[in-house]
């Protein structure tokens, strides 16, 4: 399994709170539609910044991420190259990322703390 990590920033002149709204309103369901990543995805989360109340973090100068899990480099190139991606997420994502300043990282997971707990 290969997971794909973006950190999303938003196109010049677009609010946080709009950016938010399309990613998840529009831009979620058309990637949803590619059929190749009805295969191949495995899964995709987006996650948005909250204000903290702790001072014990602090949330980086993003507007968002995106983590999708292929079933293999392969089927996230197939999704990537399909036409729906090319065709109708991609232009897509024009509209509200700024892709020059967007940053992605592609690698594979290592669980440390899952779901399971011995005790």
């Amino acid at each position: 399994m290969i997971k794909m990590t973006m950190f999303l920033k938003r196109k010049a002149g677009m609010s946080h709170e709009d950016f938010v709204k399309h990613h998840i309103e529009v831009h979620g369901p058309k990637f949803r539609s590619i059929p190749e990543a009805q295969t191949h995805c495995r899964r995709y989360i987006q996650t948005h910044p909250v204000e903290l109340k702790t001072d014990a973090a602090q949330n980086a100068n993003f507007d968002g991420t995106a983590e999708l899990w292929f079933d293999s480099e392969d089927g996230m190139h197939a999704v990537l190259t399909s036409d729906t991606y090319q065709n109708v997420v991609f232009p897509d994502e024009k509209t509200f990322l700024d892709h020059n300043n967007t940053l992605i990282l592609v690698g594979e997971q290592v669980e440390i703390i899952g779901d399971f707990r011995e005790g």
